[in-house]
């Protein structure tokens, strides 16, 4: 759906606590989750506003943000109780 708010804790509100927890803690998953939604609003930004880009700039930023998010999860199943 265009202009869906991805950020990590309403894509994974399971670990909703352990995301705020990691973010403080550790440095890497900080940076990436930084990355991740810087990538997420601006992507966001262009699809509301309606701001023309190529397909493979678009393209290239979703696969970006998808590779992050999956590198965050397996972190964030790495760190669960």
């Amino acid at each position: 759906m265009l202009g869906e708010n991805h950020i990590l804790t309403n894509e994974f509100p399971q670990y909703s606590e352990l995301i705020h927890k990691l973010k403080v803690e550790n440095e890497e998953f900080n940076e990436m989750a930084k990355r991740y939604h810087e990538l997420d609003h601006h992507i966001r930004g262009l699809e509301v506003n309606n701001v023309p880009t190529t397909d493979e700039h678009l393209g290239a930023m979703k696969i970006e943000r998808a590779e992050l998010k999956d590198r965050l999860f397996q972190m964030l199943q790495s760190h669960s109780d």
